[in-house]
């Protein structure tokens, strides 16, 4: 007989974690389901020079804080024992390497098929994130350009790039410290869409959750807020960012209108050769496996209020951004999405599983 769980989580990075925290709280009997063989999220898959956006101060999941930086900002291995550490502290059952193709539902009980068997549950939790879902433009001539191409998802260091004239495409906080690193081993363009917009070096990654919180609160209630002076998609300035200010590199050369075999045609018609191109242009949402259960677009968006679905009851989808509550893709901004989503789980196993 299978064991029937009053919740599974698909995926065990920030999100999996943060709901983990509320839903050992709340003594329900749960398992997360983490297809990545150790602990650490999509930061496993960062490249090695990223870093928070916040003091350690204000990036911490529920319950525990993050251990203090040497660093203004905490890099990446920090975070990533931060993450396993808090997952022992808790003792969250995780079971690794178990990767979710799909999920069905019958009878009012979930279906989780993976290659290591199924699991059932009376709720699910999906918290999986963006970061298997690395979104490349279709753009005229991309299937024939010869030179090396990678997303920003599988960047690792700049020392792969070294002689390499290279491209950098997108115009968001990724695209600014790539260009920062790599344009200190070898020639590079950045290439974006608009002009890059930069925030004010005082600003970092806790002062925009608040603006976020307060753009939220101002919307819940009817009211109207300003929050244009702090766009949440401009470039935050972290020592790196600032750094290759100082140098002239964050320069935008414009946008191009396809490629070719050995380089980008720019808007004006004029052709430029490239040995290696880095596209930092975003995500999906790595939802595939919902498919057989409820509708996504072609982002991998589903139709939710908050983080709850709408098109099936039982089911919450936790730490994809502002499309399942506000700030929710970032550790401090997680903490308000996930007591809410195990008190609605809660609530719901109250009505439905008496």
């Amino acid at each position: 007989m299978l064991e029937l769980y009053d919740t599974i989580v698909i995926g065990g990075g920030q999100s999996g974690l943060a709901c983990g925290y509320y839903l050992r709280r709340a003594k329900l009997n749960f398992m997360i389901l983490d297809k990545q063989p150790v602990s650490g999220g999509s930061w496993l898959h960062a490249w090695e020079s990223l870093t928070l956006f916040s003091p350690s101060e204000y990036s911490s999941l529920p319950g525990w804080f993050m251990p203090k930086s040497d660093q203004q900002f905490p890099v990446r291995t920090e975070v990533i024992d931060y993450l396993r550490k808090y997952e022992e502290h808790y003792k969250l059952p995780v079971k690794r390497g178990v990767e979710v193709s799909k999920i069905t539902k019958e009878a009012g009980i979930f279906q989780v098929y993976t290659a290591q068997g199924v699991f059932i549950a009376k709720s699910v939790i999906s918290a999986t994130g963006t970061w298997g879902n690395p979104f490349v433009p279709k753009l005229e001539g991309i299937d024939k350009y010869k030179g090396f191409q990678i997303h920003s998802a599988n960047y690792k260091t700049p020392d792969d790039f070294v002689g390499l004239k290279t491209l950098i495409v997108g115009e968001g906080n990724s695209g600014a410290q790539i260009v920062a690193e790599v344009s200190k081993v070898t020639a590079v363009k950045w290439s974006t869409k608009r002009q890059p917009e930069f925030l004010p070096d005082e600003v970092d990654g806790y002062y925009l959750f608040n603006v976020a919180s307060a753009k939220y609160k101002a919307e819940k209630e009817g009211k109207p807020f300003d929050a244009s002076q702090y766009n949440l998609g401009n470039i935050v300035m972290v020592p790196p960012v600032k750094e290759a200010r100082q140098r002239g590199v964050l320069v935008s050369a414009g946008t191009f209108r396809q490629l070719y075999d050995k380089g980008v045609v720019w808007e004006n018609g004029e052709k430029e050769e490239f040995e290696a191109i880095i596209w930092c242009t975003g995500f999906g949402y790595d939802t595939s496996y919902l498919k057989s259960l409820i509708p996504t677009d072609e982002r991998g968006i589903a139709n939710t209020t908050e983080s709850k679905s709408l098109d099936t009851d039982g089911l919450w989808l936790v730490g994809y951004g502002g499309w399942t509550g506000y700030a929710s893709a970032t550790l401090v901004g997680l903490n308000r999405t996930a007591k809410q989503t195990v008190q609605e789980i809660l609530e719901f196993l109250k009505s439905n599983h008496k």
